[in-house]
């Protein structure tokens, strides 16, 4: 009978979700895409930090990259790992002040909207970021939480520049077309820009893969976007750009089977899965970021 019941939840999951296109059985999504082949002198290293999962629920409906010195002017709320002071009014001489939940003493930020069960209430039912804005229902905390550096598959990289801010994916991609969600389900090898649906046992994962060649000079953009860019083709940087370390966040959830899920976000974008987007302050110490460079450019694995 045990073994009956998680099917059972699965089934009743797919006949929620089958009016809603939101959603995506994972055996339906495509497979995951691979790493580009590397040049002779690519820097093939990888460098995780251990961060934590939240797990001091450091939640807030600020974003300081995007609406630096606005009060809850996410209209939805994120979660962080690495700098415990992070919102609206941070500096980078304040992240280098305050303690950090990351290994090596990185105080950078790393933060991303939360997900939430959708069949319930949760507890900022009635304040910004959360029902206030469109965003109801309980949030999930995640169940774990990997900070990964990459080299670049064309060459050396460089040191990661203090203060450096960065965004990936796009907030408003319900209306501006594009995104760049990945959402998947462990073990599968699948990814997908919906809400996976994922078999009984697995958990629903988000990816974030952050630009990686950067302008030389600045740390940060009108558009929060122009001084870093990606990889051509996930290779080469274009030119009067250069290689940095390649910031990988993934995020997965224990969502309880059959229930609905959603992230947070701008009340016109829906709760759209295509929306999903992080954030980085670096605020890695001088050694530490020399570290990562070091270690990504000589090949090896670091944790």
């Amino acid at each position: 009978m045990r073994a009956i019941i998680p099917v059972l939840a699965l089934l009743l999951v797919l006949a929620a979700c089958a009016t809603d296109d939101r959603y995506l059985p994972i055996d339906e999504a495509p497979p995951a895409p691979t790493s580009p082949v590397a040049e002779p002198d690519a820097s093939t290293g990888t460098f995780t930090i251990s961060c934590g999962r939240n797990e001091k629920r450091h939640l807030n409906a600020d974003n300081v990259v995007i609406s630096p010195g606005r009060l809850n002017g996410a209209h939805h709320t994120h979660e962080y790992v690495g700098n415990e002071s992070t919102d609206y009014a941070s500096t980078d001489a304040s992240l280098a002040a305050s303690p950090t939940t990351c290994a090596h003493d990185d105080r950078s930020a790393y933060f991303w909207p939360v997900l939430r069960l959708t069949d319930t209430e949760g507890h900022d039912e009635h304040q910004p970021g959360g029902g206030v804005h469109g965003n109801t229902g309980e949030v999930l905390p995640p169940e774990e939480v990997v900070v990964t550096y990459r080299g670049s598959p064309a060459g050396h990289v460089l040191t990661m520049p203090t203060g450096l801010r960065l965004i990936t994916g796009d907030p408003a991609a319900l209306t501006n077309g594009g995104g760049r969600a990945w959402w998947g389900c462990t073990g599968a090898g699948r990814a997908t820009n919906r809400y996976p649906v994922c078999e009984p046992g697995s958990d629903v994962e988000r990816t974030f893969e952050f630009p990686s060649c950067w302008d030389g000079r600045n740390t940060d953009s009108v558009n929060h976007r122009l001084h870093a860019v990606f990889p051509l083709g996930g290779r080469v940087c274009p030119a009067g750009t250069f290689p940095v370390p390649a910031l990988t966040v993934r995020v997965t959830y224990r969502v309880p089977d059959g229930r609905p899920y959603a992230i947070d976000s701008f009340p016109e974008q829906l709760r759209d899965p295509g929306t999903d987007h992080a954030m980085l302050v670096s605020a890695l110490p001088g050694v530490l970021a020399e570290r990562i460079r070091d270690c990504l450019n000589n090949g090896e694995v670091c944790t």
